[in-house]
């Protein structure tokens, strides 16, 4: 199949730049098109779809910031910009980056430099187009899974709840779905088209947080933290309770003026985020034991939501069983197996401390370790084990015995700290005590093991 030519518009005043530019990137096979203003840009935009834009800052009727502005709020999918410049500063690089522009570049112009980005910025537009497909597919995983009255009442105060933009504390036990439901919120909000980014606050260490949720600049380089990422859209807090008392304080300082400076710079930065919240422990003893703000929790919790245990509507165990089945066989091209008519019974009675999360590791497990089509009870138990007191007694040799040393060991570590994880009911400080383990490099393995917290 023949690859696609791209499409770039070169927009400088200056004829022998916009010429030179051209010139360079028509003998690297690329298609140019040239505007010498902003009037003629707008119209080339309006009747081709081009896959990058070179965009000059100066210019006599609009200028480039100007025009980028316009652009940007107009086009929710507008292609790589990169930024040139004779008169170059900080200042305008920042304000560019900011807009959104891919890179910045300064007169004269380095040939080379001018290559390399732009051959970047048109990879990484491929990729995002590219994953933009896979958009739809993610969303269909995102509709929370039961037919119980407990799942239809949630889904219905949650479709209810984002026509407005209220900020909402989700409350509920490990594993029970919070953040699959504050998905589903942004999945039916005006912020819909909007980025949703979500933090497992606590594995965030107290030295790193300003940087990671209020970004940084360096050197005329901008790094965007969360809140900036998630502009236009959904910052979801996952489990609000472990964040440092800085990061409380100037938290609420950007909840309340929509705005933060970044750290190392000196302009606001204003944004437009909707600030969703979770918690599986009680954040009202937090607040009087001093450990968390009574300001931001009253700003956060402007309306709380609870989330129940699966064991609250067990109904929803067998749709969930077969939810997942086909989940796995879809992500992970895993063989189709069924849940018999005992295995399911078994598991709707089953008490269920680790949630829908810990149903959804069973599954996996059995349809990764098992062989034949049908998921019998004996198999069940065997894989989660006979649980007597704090004895647990497993079947037979694992699988992962016969696997190398570094992936069993991986795999071994993965289910040993699912299984103390679901036991000490997702409280990290009791996983570490559980475990032997310090805090901080606990959450480095359980990063590295893509656990979720």
């Amino acid at each position: 199949m023949n690859k696609k030519t791209p499409r770039l518009l070169v927009i400088d005043d200056e004829p022998d730049i916009r010429r030179l530019v051209s010139e360079i990137l028509e003998d690297e096979g690329y298609q140019v098109t040239m505007a010498e203003n902003a009037a003629t840009a707008r119209s080339l935009k309006k009747s081709t779809n081009f896959d990058l834009i070179l965009l000059d800052i100066w210019m006599p009727d609009t200028d480039g910031i100007t025009l980028l502005k316009e652009w940007v709020a107009n086009d929710p999918i507008l292609c790589p910009v990169i930024m040139m410049s004779g008169h170059g500063s900080v200042e305008a690089a920042v304000e560019a980056t900011r807009l959104g522009a891919y890179d910045f570049l300064e007169k004269p112009l380095s040939l080379a430099k001018l290559l390399l980005i732009v051959e970047r910025a048109l990879e990484a537009s491929s990729l995002q187009i590219e994953n933009a497909g896979l958009k739809q597919q993610v969303l269909a995983d995102i509709e929370p899974v039961g037919k119980s009255a407990t799942v239809a009442r949630t889904k219905d105060q949650l479709k209810r709840l984002a026509q407005h933009d209220t900020r909402l504390l989700f409350v509920g036990e490990a594993g029970v779905g919070k953040e699959m439901y504050a998905r589903y919120l942004h999945n039916n909000s005006s912020h819909r088209d909007g980025p949703f980014v979500d933090v497992a606050v606590g594995s965030i260490s107290p030295e790193n947080s300003a940087v990671e949720f209020f970004g940084k600049e360096d050197n005329g380089k901008v790094y965007p933290g969360l809140l900036e990422r998630a502009h236009k859209g959904t910052l979801f807090l996952g489990e609000i309770a472990g964040m440092d008392k800085e990061t409380q304080s100037r938290l609420l300082s950007a909840l309340e003026s929509s705005s933060f400076l970044r750290v190392g710079g000196s302009e606001a930065v204003r944004v437009d985020v909707r600030v969703i919240a979770s918690t599986r422990i009680a954040l009202d003893e937090e607040v009087k034991s001093g450990r968390f703000r009574q300001d931001l929790y009253y700003l956060l919790n402007e309306i709380t939501l609870e989330i129940q245990p699966l064991r609250e509507h067990s109904e929803d165990v067998p749709g969930l069983l077969s939810f997942y089945v086909d989940y796995f066989v879809d992500h992970d091209k895993l063989a189709f197996r069924r849940f018999s008519m005992a295995a399911q019974n078994f598991l709707r009675n089953y008490s269920w401390r680790g949630n829908v999360r810990e149903l959804k590791n069973l599954v996996q497990r059995l349809m990764i370790l098992g062989v034949g089509e049908d998921i019998e009870l004996e198999e069940v138990k065997a894989a989660m084990g006979s649980v007597i007191g704090d004895v647990v007694s497993t079947a037979t040799v694992p699988d992962f015995f016969n696997l190398p040393l570094k992936d069993a060991r991986d795999h071994f570590e993965k289910a040993y700290l699912e299984y103390h994880f679901e036991r000490t009911g997702g409280s990290v400080a009791k996983l570490s005590a559980a475990v032997g383990m310090e805090r901080t490099h606990l959450y480095r393995k359980l990063h590295s093991l893509n656990i979720k917290l």
